[in-house]
């Protein structure tokens, strides 16, 4: 499958690998081998990237996938006993099938910050530079409460697929393009994909809409499946599905801080300051909805306070400093989840000063 509706400059093609049939986005021309690769965040796709493709320097080839399950890519189940892993693998076959050059600069949004700090421990030395982009937390989402990750409870309680809000997933499914109601696609969009300050235009909105509609429901996608648990909320994650892939039981990268420092790739991390959905009082953390009153029998702060998101990567990439590696912190005033959307001139001025 292709796209028509890409900006100048952009091709969509859909490319058969060893797994997948993965569609992406890349630039038209590129002057060099150097290749920039953009990963997506969840309950999204690559068409959040495909102006900043646009914006790359010339002589650099821009990709940016969709990962399973999501945009115009193949639908495969994700298995979450893997962590991300599926979604490594996957790229890992996709830039064998382009014949693509390393070491390469990976940046990932959200989940698809997960994702490449996941690949360059895998791939060490494939991977000359990481732009990590609201990244989720190296601990995961969801069910943590300190700098270390230690888990509020054994079976991780309170992450996982269980956590999604079923209204929501239902919109989706059912491709709710309306503008009424506070769990539809489109409402989450204008008010958790980007801060207060910063809407869209009508083109831009509506591409970015089906870019979350694009997404596979269900236990073996997103959100994924749900255990019954002794612990409060009530809910364990599941072996299946998107949402249990980045679920502290199976998902923890903080080993990025032990690749050999000869193979460390720079680490540059950009957030926008009014990020409502990785956060240290992250709005879709049952830790603060707890605290606001919003999930009935909230245990209380010293048992499941609100994931300190934020701080736990700060401190995992401070150790990663410490041994060798090195680190660029970016932050973007008043900008929420996606400063590649919201301040995308500023945000191609920082990748460039990297590529560079």
């Amino acid at each position: 499958m292709t796209r028509d509706d890409t900006p100048a400059g952009v091709d969509s093609r859909t490319v058969a690998t060893s797994r997948l049939e993965t569609h992406l986005l890349e630039s038209s021309e590129a002057a060099s081998d150097d290749t920039v690769v953009f990963l997506h965040g969840n309950v999204s796709s690559s068409r959040f990237f495909d102006h900043v493709l646009a914006d790359v320097p010339d002589e650099y080839r821009a990709i940016a996938p969709d990962l399973r399950g999501y945009g115009d890519s193949e639908t495969k189940p994700v298995d979450a006993t893997n962590g991300v892993g599926d979604f490594v693998a996957d790229l890992r076959a996709l830039l064998a099938t382009l014949e693509v050059d390393e070491p390469i600069t990976l940046v990932g949004w959200s989940l698809g910050g997960g994702v490449a700090m996941q690949y360059a421990l895998e791939n060490p030395g494939d991977v000359d530079a990481l732009v990590l982009v609201n990244p989720v937390s190296p601990y995961g989402f969801g069910g943590t409460t300190d700098l270390e990750g230690t888990p509020c409870f054994d079976d991780y309680a309170g992450s996982g697929g269980g956590i999604g809000d079923d209204e929501f997933v239902a919109a989706l499914a059912d491709r709710d393009r309306s503008e009424g109601g506070e769990a539809t696609p489109r409402k989450v969009l204008r008010t958790f994909y980007v801060a207060p300050s910063h809407g869209f235009d009508e083109t831009r909105e509506e591409s970015y809409l089906t870019g979350m509609l694009d997404t596979a429901t269900g236990d073996e996608n997103y959100p994924g499946a749900a255990t019954e648990s002794e612990n409060w909320p009530g809910i364990a994650p599941g072996e299946t599905g998107v949402n249990n892939a980045i679920s502290p039981k199976y998902f923890d990268v903080s080993s990025i801080t032990e690749i050999d420092p000869d193979e460390k790739p720079h680490v540059l991390w950009l957030r926008g300051d009014a990020d409502q959905i990785v956060s240290n009082e992250s709005l879709f953390d049952l830790g603060t909805l707890g605290r606001m009153g919003q999930v009935p029998g909230w245990p209380g702060e010293d048992v499941f306070p609100p994931q300190p998101m934020v701080d736990q990567t700060r401190a995992v990439l401070e150790a990663y400093e410490d041994r060798g590696g090195t680190v660029e912190e970016g932050v973007f005033a008043n900008v929420g989840h996606s400063p590649h959307v919201e301040v995308p001139g500023d945000f191609v001025a920082r990748l460039e000063s990297v590529l560079e």
